[in-house]
């Protein structure tokens, strides 16, 4: 078991809770303010938020599982 792995994991699985909550809001937030000036960049901000929370997510789990498992060993 690889502790920093395990550690790297979960810092990067709260970001992604952190931003799965983050990104809807201000795309919403976006939606409900659309003759305004900001909309695009607003939009576009949320879309990247959620876009970085799916990555930040898998990239916790791949390094939850390689802190369990250890890495891949090649044959």
């Amino acid at each position: 078991m690889n502790k920093i792995a395990l550690q790297l994991g979960l810092k990067r699985i709260g970001y992604a809770i952190l931003l799965a909550f983050t990104g809807p809001f201000v795309i919403m937030q976006a939606f409900q303010n659309q003759n305004h000036p900001w909309y695009w960049p607003v939009l576009i901000v949320g879309l990247l938020l959620t876009a970085f929370s799916v990555i930040n997510g898998f990239r916790g789990i791949a390094s939850l599982v390689e802190g369990l498992l250890g890495k891949k060993k090649k044959k």
